[in-house]
Order: structure tokens, then sequence, then C-alpha cells
């Protein structure tokens, strides 16, 4: 199995007004990323906005960002449907595109019990030949993962990595524990220090877009063990995580992105766009943190 590590930015979707993927502002915010020296990408992660984009914009944008990868770092692409057919039928097309895993993500309508949970993600492990990065996301879905799925799910030969948005690390640590095999990534809902500390791989997050040279120190310090300096990089780090917290995700990354000089308009109707007043919270963030004068 490939070894994912490191810094993974949950791309954003560009579009035009006529819901158009913006294929040269992604392939640019891709190639700049590379360049910062992240180590892999993630198309279609909540920060992209998966749950509002049909199958044809998925497919655009998990294409454009693979052939802008053009192999340099691995192209983790999301995957999200509430039909399990659906999903698998996703899977299937973007490893034919090129992916090197699918980032597989539970949407349901109705309620599920863990059984169905299981074979909705061991369907699409067991439809494709690359490995599989579970996600689970209790604030959104409304089926979680349990720790016993989870663990069921570890022992299948393509599973072995998960993305835990729960907020709680604890929970984190329970699954490192009761999955030694499994690989843990964090979530921007995490401080992914703190992850590294207790033997997460890296963090797969949105925030990484527009701070990526920033991430990157981060996750390279913490490699190194040097804890005092991480932390230190973490702290000021933090402010881009509570200043997002308080608006729409993809709307605080797109406004982040615009600020920096990438066209990727505003997130898909019904969510709004960022206020002027709260555009200017997030530019003075990342200014805050030299993030504009470095990009």
């Amino acid at each position: 199995m490939s070894q994912f590590h490191g810094v993974f930015p949950y791309l954003v979707s560009p579009l035009d007004t006529q819901g158009r993927i913006r294929t040269g502002v992604l392939g640019k915010l891709c190639d700049d990323l590379i360049k910062a020296g992240v180590h892999g990408l993630t198309p279609l992660g909540s920060t992209g906005e998966f749950a509002y984009l049909n199958n044809a914009q998925r497919e655009a944008v998990v294409r454009a960002t693979i052939e802008a990868s053009n192999k340099r770092v691995p192209v983790v692409a999301g995957v999200a449907a509430t039909a399990t057919s659906d999903a698998v039928d996703q899977a299937r097309r973007y490893e034919a595109l090129g992916a090197d895993g699918i980032l597989a993500i539970l949407e349901s309508y109705f309620p599920l019990k863990d059984a169905q949970v299981e074979s909705y993600f061991r369907a699409i492990a067991d439809a494709v030949g690359i490995p599989v990065v579970l996600y689970t996301n209790p604030q959104f879905q409304r089926s979680d993962l349990t720790l016993d799925t989870i663990a069921r799910l570890s022992a299948h030969p393509r599973i072995g990595y998960i993305k835990d948005a729960s907020t709680n690390t604890g929970r984190l640590l329970s699954i490192m524990n009761r999955c030694p095999d499994m690989k843990v990534f964090s979530a921007s809902a995490h401080i992914p220090a703190a992850v590294m500390l207790i033997g997460g791989v890296g963090w797969m997050a949105g925030p990484a877009c527009v701070v990526p040279r920033q991430s990157v120190r981060l996750y390279d310090l913490c490699k190194s063990g040097k804890w005092d300096e991480a932390l230190t990089l973490q702290r000021g780090l933090w402010r881009i995580n509570e200043a997002f917290a308080r608006f729409n995700l993809a709307a605080c990354i797109k406004a982040g992105l615009r600020a920096q000089g990438y066209d990727v308009g505003d997130p898909v109707p019904p969510q709004p766009a960022l206020t002027a007043e709260e555009r200017g919270i997030v530019e003075k963030t990342l200014k805050d943190l030299d993030v504009l004068a470095a990009g």
C-alpha cells in the first residue's frame, strides 16, 4: 500500500457563474501548493463543497487536480454519495483517471445502522485497487463510524487510513490503540501538532490551502521532535482555525485564496459568500501571519 503522510490540503472547487469548473485556476493552485512543499492533494473534501456539486463537476475537479499534480504528489480524491452504487461508480472513475487514493465519505438521509455503514465503505474498498482513507465528520454526517466499525474496516487490505473530524482527540487515540495498523490524519477541527504528538501521520484540511508553507513547516518540526518550535508555530496558525470556525469554511478558504490572487469564485449557492466585513476579518488574520506577503 502506498504510504500517505504529511500535509494534504483540502482543495476548493473553483466555479464560474455558469457552474463550470475553473480548471486553470485550480491547476495553478495545485502547482503552487506543490511548490510550497505539500505532500499530497485532496480534491472534493469538505472545503471542496462535494455535497453541492453534480457528478460531472466532481469529475472535472478530480481530473484537473490529477493533471496538475502530474504524479509529483499523490492525489486522494473524495468520493461521497447516499447510494453505495453511486459511490462505487465514482471511486472506479477516479481510479481510472489516475487518482492515487480515495477519500471515502458517507452521505445519508435516513439513519443507518453500523452494518450498513460498514458495507458502504467496504464496497468502495472492494471496488478499487488503490488505498482508501475513511472520512468521518460527525458534525455534519447523519451516520458516523463507531470505533467497532473502524476496527473491522481496518482489517481490509486497502483501508489503512482515517481522517477524523470529530474534534475529539481522545477518539483519535482510541482509534490508534484499537487499530494499530490504521494511520490517522488530523482535521482542522483538531490541533494538528497535538495529533502528531500522539502518533498521527499528518493532516487533511482546508486551511492548508492558504497557509501551505507554514503547514509544511509545522509538519517538519513535529517530525523532527522540535515540539517547542512546533507549538509556537501552531499557536499562531490556530488563529486561522478560530477565524474560519466563525463562518462557512468553504467561503472562508475561497475568500482567503481570492485575497492571494486566485479567482476561485464564491461558494456554491445556497451557501452565502462572506460579507465585506467577514472578508476583512479573514484577510487581516492572513496578513497578520504574513501569508499574503509570502503568497
